[in-house]
């Protein structure tokens, strides 16, 4: 009986300790999650907030972990023949983001996001129609939307389908070249109601990794109450029908 006791000890002591081991890594690697995910959160608040500084160059080295929300001006002169409609779903209902490249001094494009027509009044582009000449835009730096969502619909660029904000794809299909590797979501401007509705750049992060921290570490802890039930049962002395 020792021994088959000694053997029982022995698996289901590894099996504690493995899964405890497991859920507890879990659990810290969440919490080192919840400070990168607050950093970047306090990071993207501050870039936010700072005064407007000059949109990066095209051949600038631009990363989503530095650059991301950037507040930044530009100026050139709008393509209206180049721009493009992308349908996208927004605080607004259903609708397309209308983005027009920017011919820079330089002879360098980058590409704007004018704003938000909703579903139904894209049909006429003069209500939409971007200004003339030398404008000076202000906005938030955005990073190119290369792959889309799980169940989201595929660009299809030679039907003029667009459905996520790829940078390269768009300006590669208008021949536009040297392109910044970004584009701008323009802040709000015109009176209200005024075509496209700029300013809906949504800033915000989902942050669940505090909630998925506890829940592993109440997991590592349930392991070893367990553990400690099935040991204390195992130990209890036999009853009158066992022995």
């Amino acid at each position: 009986m020792a021994a088959i006791f000694r053997k029982k000890f022995l698996v289901l002591t590894a099996i504690a300790a493995l899964l405890f081991a497991v859920f507890a890594a879990l659990g810290i690697w969440q919490v080192y999650r919840l400070q990168w995910k607050l950093d970047l959160i306090a990071a993207v608040d501050a870039r936010v907030a700072a005064p407007v500084a000059p949109a990066p160059g095209h051949g600038a080295a631009v990363t989503r972990e530095n650059d991301a929300y950037r507040h930044v001006s530009v100026t050139g002169s709008y393509i209206e023949m180049a721009q493009t409609l992308i349908y996208y779903p927004t605080q607004l209902g259903a609708g397309y983001f209308v983005m027009t490249p920017l011919l820079r001094n330089d002879g360098s494009y980058v590409l704007i996001n004018r704003g938000f027509v909703p579903e139904g009044k894209e049909g006429d582009p003069a209500d939409y129609r971007p200004p003339a000449g030398e404008v000076t835009v202000e906005g938030l730096l955005r990073m190119p939307e290369s792959k889309g969502w799980l169940f989201s619909r595929a660009s299809d660029p030679v039907n003029g389908k667009w459905y996520r904000r790829d940078v390269a794809s768009i300006m590669a299909t208008r021949g536009l070249v040297p392109f910044a590797p970004y584009f701008i979501d323009a802040a709000a401007s015109g009176p209200p109601g005024q075509l496209p509705i700029g300013g809906l750049t949504v800033v915000k992060f989902r942050n669940s990794h505090l909630s998925y921290a506890l829940t592993w570490f109440a997991m590592a802890l349930g392991t070893l109450a367990l553990y400690v039930f099935v040991l204390r049962y195992e130990r209890r002395p036999p009853s009158a029908d066992e022995e």
